[in-house]
Formats: structure tokens, sequence, C-alpha cells
């Protein structure tokens, strides 16, 4: 009675969020314009130490400036530009790029289908059962922009979402709805969580219940009671099929009682069956042997001398 479905699951990665270092690159930018400059003025007094200091100070700027705006995003991930702290747009998959000092990646989220495991622990049905449950949610970001800035971190409102969902759905329920029908339940657990996340870009595509555990005492009465039903659906059975042999008795009574040949053909039969047995000994009704009156089959002629002797 007591179902229990195993299956691995995985709490999801957190989406990664970027640190912002425009501060540092700015400064390591204005540097490397101070030191272009200082360079430029002593090349100006002849002193070749200047190439050197200017060749330095532009290597610095292009790295700083130019190299950290090339961006490259997964098949699988969308960025979130931000442009001096504002949402810009969406990037990605492949390669793009980014205003120097102005545009930033706040965060990389992965649009994959993800699974989160989640429980409800020692929660009481309709019928005041403790039970233990544990499910997973499959689900993904549909939209990027909503999932990173409507929610600070959406994969932990997910999970808690999920096992509030699940709660309310054991305190709902009566044990026995929960353990027979576990599909409208995990329909229902879906259905409440899909309508709190669709406002953060994401959808919960299916919910499974792979464990529950009820009290030890309470699965041996499960189990009693599983094995009178069972019983009773026997009894049922046998006494369907005593009525079906009853009818089918009474139409053969019907047949042999209007032809006479038919009749005697059956107890031909009958006695057939006895010497098939190996029998050593038969014991037929007088009945038989008066309706049987042919003399010498199965040596009923030797029968009727004895009885008369």
């Amino acid at each position: 009675m007591v179902k229990q479905r195993h299956y691995s699951a995985h709490v999801p990665e957190k989406a990664k969020k970027i640190r912002d270092w425009t501060g540092l690159k700015v400064l390591l930018f204005v540097y490397g314009v101070v030191q272009i400059v200082a360079g430029l003025a002593v090349i100006r007094e002849g002193g070749d130490i200047g190439w050197y200091l200017t060749g330095t100070g532009a290597a610095l700027a292009v790295l700083v400036a130019v190299v950290p705006s090339i961006k490259k995003a997964d098949e699988w991930e969308r960025m979130i530009v931000l442009r001096f702290g504002k949402f810009r747009s969406v990037r990605g998959p492949g390669l793009f790029f980014l205003i120097p000092f102005a545009d930033r990646i706040g965060f990389v989220i992965d649009i994959r289908i993800r699974v989160t495991d989640f429980s409800a622990q020692n929660t009481l049905t309709a019928d005041s059962v403790t039970v233990n449950a544990d499910a997973f949610a499959f689900w993904l970001v549909w939209d990027p922009q909503k999932a990173a800035l409507e929610v600070e971190d959406y994969e932990e409102a997910v999970a808690l979402a999920s096992k509030a969902a699940l709660r309310n759905a054991v305190c709902s329920n009566t044990l026995s709805v929960f353990l027979e029908q576990g599909d409208l339940i995990e329909k229902q657990i879906q259905a409440e969580v899909d309508k709190q996340t669709t406002e953060w870009g994401i959808t919960v595509q299916y919910v499974e219940i792979h464990d529950i555990q009820i009290p030890d005492a309470l699965q041996e009465s499960l189990a009693r009671l599983a094995q009178a039903e069972r019983e009773k659906k026997s009894r049922i059975l046998l006494a369907e099929a005593e009525i079906e042999i009853a009818k089918k008795l009474k139409e053969a009574v019907s047949v042999y009682a209007t032809n006479e040949p038919a009749m005697k053909l059956k107890i031909l039969s009958i006695l057939n069956e006895g010497l098939k047995a190996g029998n050593s000994m038969m014991l037929v009704p007088n009945s038989i042997t008066e309706e049987l009156k042919s003399g010498g089959i199965f040596g009923l002629e030797a029968l009727n001398e004895l009885r008369k002797r």
C-alpha cells in the first residue's frame, strides 16, 4: 500500500551572478591612458623609455576596454545585459559585444529543464495521519528577463513554492486519496506551483511524488485491509463462477431430458473417462445399466447376470 518510487534528483545549480568589476576596469584604463600620456611626454623630450611607457599603456588600455567587451554564450545560456545598472537586453547564444564601461553581464541563466527535490516532513493528512512525502519538480526558465528581475533567487523560490504546495496537498486530502490517486495529487501540486512561478518567467512541467512514508502500525493495518479485500474479491469471483456453472448445467439438463441418445452418449463418455483413469473397480449405478440395454458394452451384460444371481 505504500507508494515508493525512488528516482535520483538533484538541486539545480545557482544562476551565475556576475560580479561588477567596472570600477577596477576604469581605474586600470585611466592608468593606461596616463601611462600613454607620460610616454608621449618622454618621447618629446627625446627619452627612449617613452616608447616603452606608451606601448605598455596602450596595451593595458586595450586589454581593459576591448577584451572584456567580447562575450560568448553557450546554446543553453542567456545573459542579462545591464547598461549603467539598468536592464538593457537578453543576449545569447553565440558571440556578441558590449559597450566598454557602460554594459555589463548581470546574470547568466540556464534555460534547460532542471529538477528540484523537495519534501514535506511530519505533515498531517485530512484524516490526521502523519506522513513524510518526498517529491521533485521538473521546471525551466522561459523568460530570462523576468527570472532575473522579478525574484532575487528563483531557484530557491521554486523549491520553497513546491514544498508549500506539497504540504497543502497532504493536508487537504485523506491518506487513501493520497495513496490511490497520486497522479491527481501531482497535477494539483504542479498547477499550484506553476501559478506562482509563471509571474517569474518560470514554468513547472511535471511534479513526481517518489516516496511516501507512513507509521509502521498503520502500514500493518493497511496490509491486513488489503489482504481482506483480496479475499473478498476471490470469494466473489468463485460465487460468480458457481452461478455460471449452475446456469450451464440447467441448460444441459434440458437438452438431455429431450434427447435420449445424447443422454446415453453422455453416460458412455462418463464410463470411458473412468476406464481411462485406470481404475481396477468401477461402481456403476443400476440406473445406468437399465438405460444402456446393449449387451456386452463395457461388460454390462455380465453385471446384469451377476445381479440376477
